[in-house]
């Protein structure tokens, strides 16, 4: 072999390989692209009301844990069964289900319910969690029935099981880039979008001051109890504070709880920083009740209180619900609101928050989910007449149709219901 052969061999074999090695990085080059666009997340709308996907989704369990020591607080692990990746939702919102649960008999066939829950973790292209309490039946009505969502996911739904849901929706969302600190305050079970937004938080803005108060009546009750505790003991600018209003013998203050009652403005005053606050609220309407009006006396700026209360969902749960105040046009004034399958008539005086409460303090039997205009399980058709609304709902309503749960009249109303 000549030289000029032998040399133009090794140029070969030399650009061969150079070769291979390029087309080696463009495709892992490809592959990396490919899987970034499946894994990146989808914008959300400015008013967080578009959903990140439409209608009903099919979601897995593929993990269920108990977050507290009493075992009324379970968490659930989702994933979608199509394995496309979730759009990043904003800290607070949540989830709509639509489940079927037992019939009052063991004849009957299930009956179809829709319920909302918050999300309890901060976005995440895989899953989504949420932490749901088991509600039994009233303390001081013990004949009514417990919960019905709360208890077909705790006894019913399992890993491996299937789930239908709605994308994430909700405007009771923390600001990001607000330079105000943000104060969480929770009130039993009230805590879970709340620590959406805590887990966020910490994730996002490290270095930023924020504070959570806890109200409890116990510490059996404390969900998330030692995840709080590692992080407020890793983030030196994440302050922690438990409110226990009943411990149990044995309790201790410094250890089990940081304040003996309820959490209040005075509490509020001591332990807080001077400075602008934002202060995000979700409990029961009890604590709503007491602690709105106290931070307003105190003279909180009206856009710096954002809040969220639980209340009950057709004997159910607690559903995530804002309270609506009436119309200003038919605060004043009365109108005749007539319920034509019910066959009743009533005259609406402005005393409740919505016509769905109205209708309820009238016995006219009304199915509801989220009570806040996002899931759609009270629309009803309108039959005559006008409806208003504080807010535009979530929900898209059907021509000719109304949503209950946030709707007042403009005018006198036939509903068909």
């Amino acid at each position: 072999m000549t030289a000029p052969l032998l040399l133009a061999w090794i140029c070969t074999a030399f650009a061969l390989e150079l070769a291979v090695g390029v087309t080696v990085v463009l495709v892992r080059r490809a592959r990396r692209i490919a899987l970034a666009a499946v894994l990146r997340p989808a914008v959300p709308s400015a008013a967080g009301a578009v959903p990140a996907w439409p209608g009903w989704r099919e979601f897995r369990v593929v993990q269920r844990e108990f977050e507290d020591a009493a075992q009324t607080q379970c968490s659930f692990h989702l994933v979608p069964v199509d394995g496309v990746a979730l759009s990043e939702f904003k800290p607070g919102q949540y989830l709509t289900f639509a489940l079927d649960v037992a019939g009052s008999t063991e004849q009957a066939p299930p009956r179809p319910i829709t319920r909302c829950y918050s999300l309890s973790d901060r976005p995440h292209p895989l899953h989504h969690r949420i932490t749901v309490k088991r509600v039994g039946a009233p303390p001081l009505a013990q004949s009514l029935p417990p919960g019905l969502a709360s208890t077909h996911l705790h006894d019913k739904v399992h890993e491996g099981d299937v789930l239908r849901v709605r994308a994430p929706a909700g405007r009771f969302v923390i600001e990001p880039d607000d330079q105000a600190t943000p104060v969480l305050i929770a009130g039993g079970i009230g805590i879970t979008p709340l620590l959406a937004m805590l887990n966020w938080w910490l994730a996002e803005r490290p270095g930023r001051p924020i504070h959570l108060y806890y109200g409890l009546r116990h510490s059996r009750e404390q969900a998330f109890r030692s995840w709080l505790e590692q992080q407020a003991a890793a983030h030196p600018h994440f302050h922690l504070t438990i409110a226990c209003s009943r411990p149990d013998p044995g309790e201790e203050p410094g250890r089990d709880f940081q304040h003996l009652g309820h959490i209040d403005v005075e509490l509020l005053r001591r332990t807080l920083p001077a400075g602008r606050h934002r202060f995000y609220l979700c409990g029961p309407p009890a604590m709503l009740g007491s602690v709105l009006p106290a931070l307003r006396s105190w003279g909180v700026a009206p856009d710096d209180i954002c809040h969220e209360a639980f209340g009950p969902a057709s004997g159910d749960a607690p559903a995530a619900v804002t309270p609506s105040p009436a119309a200003p046009g038919a605060a004043a004034m009365t109108f005749e609101v007539r319920f034509a399958r019910s066959g009743r008539t009533v005259t609406w005086d402005a005393r409740d928050a919505s016509l769905l409460a109205f209708a309820e303090r009238h016995a006219v039997v009304v199915d509801s989910g989220c009570r806040a205009g996002s899931c759609g399980s009270c629309e009803t058709r309108l039959i005559a007449g006008q409806v208003d609304y504080a807010e535009r709902p979530d929900h898209e309503i059907a021509p000719g149709h109304c949503l209950l749960c946030v709707g007042t009249p403009r005018s006198a109303l036939v509903l068909d219901a």
